[in-house]
């Protein structure tokens, strides 16, 4: 297969790495100091499931000269989306497939929005990993996986052979019933994982064994509950007991990509994650009192939040 993935980093990089690993023909498009790191050196993923290193990658920071490809992977954070839809269509022919990784729900109406829905299979990456320096992924704990699916669910034979590419890279690629439950299932994990972290400074180990932590972690989880329901994607009603129970099952010094970014100074996905679950619920009428709670505290505490 030709892929081209647009952001390397901790999900571009772990998953394009282990698809160029097994052979397929592989485009990072990255820029900076990695996009050299990665021409000069390669790239290097340190993985508990297994290292990949590989000497030589195809990196570019211009993706309009690539071509149309058989699957695009954006792979930035949401912050980032408007400056790579540019590069889409380039990118793009009859059954070329574009799998949206970012957290949140509105990412897949976005790239649509520019290449058509008919392209975008919205897709759910978990994982923890960061970079951990140019050309450098680091995955020490936990899952790597990615499923995707028809913006319908239909079965179609560019999932299935993505689907097949990735088991013959090492990749679990769950099937899943239906992608909008996978993707507000996981904002209800990361959203209070990541802006909770972020606001008290405690990794998830904290977090959960805390009396209140654990109940302020739940009361997030319900609020986004009620939003999913208000928008017409009625989530399991065990959704909450069954995140905390994956909640109990992480690593306990695991932290989130939006705590990092936030305490770090740096621009973050807060206006993507809390700041939709806001909007939404206020449009549609549900109580999302304690995200706006923390959106107006995170906003306000870190200048660099918002892009």
């Amino acid at each position: 297969m030709r892929l081209t993935i647009i952001g390397t980093g901790a999900i571009g990089g772990y998953f394009g790495g282990r698809l160029a690993a097994s052979g397929h023909d592989v485009t990072f498009v990255a820029r900076g100091e990695h996009l050299a790191a990665l021409r000069r050196d390669g790239l290097r993923v340190e993985s508990h499931l297994g290292d990949v290193v590989l000497d030589h990658v195809t990196a570019t920071d211009d993706a309009s000269g690539i071509g149309p490809v058989d699957v695009v992977l954006v792979a930035v954070k949401t912050w980032q989306l408007a400056d790579v839809l540019p590069m889409l269509p380039s990118l793009v022919g009859e059954h070329t497939a574009v799998v949206t990784t970012q957290n949140g729900v509105e990412a897949p109406d976005r790239v649509a929005g520019v290449v058509g829905r008919e392209a975008v299979l919205p897709g759910v990456a978990k994982i923890i990993a960061w970079v951990e320096g140019p050309g450098r992924i680091a995955h020490r704990a936990g899952a790597a996986t990615l499923a995707f699916a028809e913006w319908n669910d239909d079965p179609s034979e560019r999932v299935a052979t993505l689907r097949a590419a990735l088991g013959d890279a090492s990749v679990e690629s769950p099937v899943p019933q239906n992608i909008w439950v996978e993707l507000w299932s996981k904002m209800l994990f990361v959203v209070p994982f990541g802006e909770l972290g972020a606001a008290l400074d405690l990794p998830i180990g904290e977090l959960r064994s805390g009396e209140n932590t654990r109940l302020l972690l739940e009361w997030a989880m319900g609020e986004i509950d009620g939003v999913a329901r208000a928008s017409g994607v009625a989530l399991p009603d065990s959704v909450v007991d069954d995140t905390m129970a994956f909640v109990d099952a992480m690593p306990a010094e695991a932290t989130s990509s939006l705590q990092r970014d936030l305490l770090g100074g740096r621009p973050s996905e807060l206006d993507a994650w809390t700041g939709d679950v806001v909007r939404l619920g206020t449009a549609l009428g549900v109580d999302v009192q304690l995200h706006r709670l923390l959106y107006e505290v995170l906003r306000r505490r870190h200048p660099n939040a918002l892009p």
